[in-house]
């Protein structure tokens, strides 16, 4: 086996939340070019008819639940829908988002619960019961080891300046210790656990609001020691490496992935 033969997935299956678009999408479609099948849950039809398709074009076969995985109901019921097409063997929790720029002090209890659940509930939920049938299958007697990949943000372990919202910041920093807990009860079923820290990437939702707010854009983006946003296509590979038997020695680690900004 050479060393790239390790970050080959094929015969793995993938369930991503919010796999069709953004980062989402990119880190679908590397996996999928590194030989695994896709199951992904989002809530635009049109988006994840897209992005099925350009995976299928890559040989691969992908499912698509249509639903609201950042509600809790939502999320049960797209775990189960995925888990009744066969086993899972990678798991991605990627969705989340701030969506509400509000002080603290604003903020009612309603939009801070549903932000929390958006952000932290449905890793708890899809780690639970996707994550809670990879243990199983071990435990089983099974010989394959599970990937759990869960997308945190750099705003778990900093506070953004001149933004509101401080649900965001809370919630990624649960999960990421989220992370490193469970990896520590799972490490002995071969069950590995780790996230991703992205920094400021151009997604189409920092897309718009670099339109809206170009001044603070610029200063995000100035304080880059890389210079520049990343671009969605640049966490895919980090996303094979962790889903792959390349990362079987990696668990509970934290990978930050935002172009120096928490250097400084």
């Amino acid at each position: 086996m050479t060393v790239l033969d390790r970050f080959r997935l094929d015969g793995k299956r993938l369930f991503i939340t919010g796999g069709s678009r953004g980062l989402g999408r990119e880190m679908s479609l590397a996996i999928a070019e590194a030989g695994a099948d896709v199951v992904m849950v989002g809530r635009d039809a049109d988006s994840l008819a897209a992005t099925a398709a350009d995976i299928r074009a890559r040989g691969r076969q992908c499912w698509t639940l249509t639903g609201d995985a950042g509600t809790p109901e939502g999320c049960e019921r797209a775990c189960a829908e995925a888990l009744a097409l066969g086993p899972i063997d990678i798991l991605i929790n990627n969705i989340g988002g701030r969506r509400i720029n509000v002080p603290v002090e604003a903020q009612s209890l309603a939009d801070w619960q549903a932000m929390i659940d958006l952000n932290l509930t449905s890793t708890f939920l899809c780690t639970k019961l996707v994550g809670g049938q990879m243990v199983a299958r071990t435990k089983a007697g099974e010989a394959a080891a599970g990937r759990i990949i869960n997308i945190a943000s750099m705003s778990g372990l900093i506070a953004n300046r001149g933004i509101g919202g401080r649900h965001y910041e809370a919630a990624k920093a649960a999960v990421i210790h989220f992370t490193k807990a469970v990896a520590a009860d799972w490490a002995p079923h071969r069950v590995t656990v780790n996230a991703i820290l992205p920094g400021f990437f151009m997604t189409e939702p920092n897309k718009r609001w670099a339109r809206e707010n170009p001044a603070m854009v610029d200063n995000i983006r100035d304080s880059v020691p890389i210079g520049e946003a990343g671009q969605p296509e640049d966490l895919g590979p980090l996303a094979v490496y962790l889903a792959s038997d390349a990362a079987r020695y990696m668990t509970g680690s934290a990978l930050l992935i935002d172009g120096g900004y928490t250097i400084w």
